[in-house]
């Protein structure tokens, strides 16, 4: 490195879970176990989920966004699904019958559905017959 000593930054170097300068650090953040904030993180994500999903149980029709993206994924097109008020095994199923439906690949990470492919027109067929308010954003 260029001589610059990374032990009075705070911030223990990737992959490293033990440093003497920080001490035991976050394997997903890398920050110190005591400035860690991924744990409020989840459970904001978590809180947000129960606001939908009590939503959802009024009666009302909760919003879905469908959108186009290919940043950090080599060019290929992804389509994102955002809002679904589900959480778990629920939204895991549901992305299943998604991907049935469009016959393409695609997983599910924090809570965002992604679809292999520019399916937006499928997606948004399939989740209005669903019961879903669906608004198309981005490009």
């Amino acid at each position: 490195m260029s001589g610059v000593s990374r032990q009075g930054s705070g911030r223990a170097p990737p992959g490293v879970v033990f440093t003497t300068g920080v001490g035991r650090t976050c394997p997903d953040c890398s920050q110190p176990v005591a400035a860690c904030e991924c744990a409020a993180r989840r459970a904001q994500a978590e809180a947000h989920i129960a606001a939908r999903l009590a939503a959802a149980a009024t009666g009302n029709k909760p919003l879905v966004k469908l959108r186009r993206a290919t940043a950090q994924r080599g060019g290929k097109v992804v389509t994102l699904i955002e809002g679904v008020p589900l959480a778990g095994e629920a939204l895991a199923e549901i992305a299943r019958a998604l991907k049935r439906k469009c016959g393409a690949g695609g997983t599910v990470h924090d809570g965002v559905i992604e679809i292999q492919g520019d399916q937006r027109d499928r997606l948004a067929a399939e989740l209005e017959r669903r019961g879903y308010l669906v608004k198309c954003v981005g490009g």
